[in-house]
């Protein structure tokens, strides 16, 4: 299983997903979102000049707690655009 999380504000994205391809299939539909729209909007007081990086992390969700897998960081998105990570594109 796969979920979306916002590494710079500790924030799971509402949703799991069966592969990394579906995870990235959302990611990309965020990267269109204006960063100070929801969700990219950043819940901080400081939103104005911060910004979400957005990693795809991979669980094992057999466990209790989930057991991370893997994670990659794929995009950040802030007042000055979108950074696509690692040729995560």
């Amino acid at each position: 299983m796969f979920v979306i999380e916002d590494d710079f504000h500790a924030e799971t994205l509402k949703g799991r997903y069966a592969t990394f391809q579906d995870a990235m299939s959302e990611v990309k539909r965020l990267a269109e979102i204006p960063w100070d729209e929801e969700p990219n909007i950043a819940p901080c007081q400081s939103w104005k000049t911060c910004g979400r990086k957005y990693e795809v992390i991979e669980y094992d969700d057999n466990y209790s707690p989930w057991k991370q897998l893997s994670c990659k960081s794929v995009l950040e998105v802030s007042a000055t655009g979108v950074v696509w990570l690692d040729g995560s594109q």
